[in-house]
């Protein structure tokens, strides 16, 4: 499998839109176990004020990012394999919505 980086570009209005998201990502992700693996996701703020998000994803092609986009409902045609990673710091404490 590669390591891939998926862009979504500004698909949720607010906070909610996007737990539901993810919560259908976790879903579809294990029935797609043997193809396609979530590492992690950074939900950004766009310029128009919506919400878009950078994903990492280990996948067996690029068929698999496609398909879980297209169930999860969150496009996902926006993406490259990763080339090589360098880490400099460990992430800081994940963001819960609540």
């Amino acid at each position: 499998m590669d390591l891939y980086i998926i862009r979504r570009r500004g698909i949720w209005a607010d906070e909610s839109e996007i737990e539901a998201t993810n919560e259908k990502s976790l879903q579809v992700g294990r029935e797609m176990a043997d193809r396609l693996r979530w590492i992690r996701s950074y939900a950004v703020t766009e310029d128009d004020g919506r919400i878009g998000s950078v994903c990492i994803y280990e996948a067996e092609d690029a068929d698999a990012i496609r398909e879980h986009g297209r169930r999860i409902g969150a496009p996902s045609e926006e993406f490259q394999i990763v080339r090589g990673a360098v880490v400099k710091q460990p992430d800081p404490q994940p963001v819960h919505y609540g």
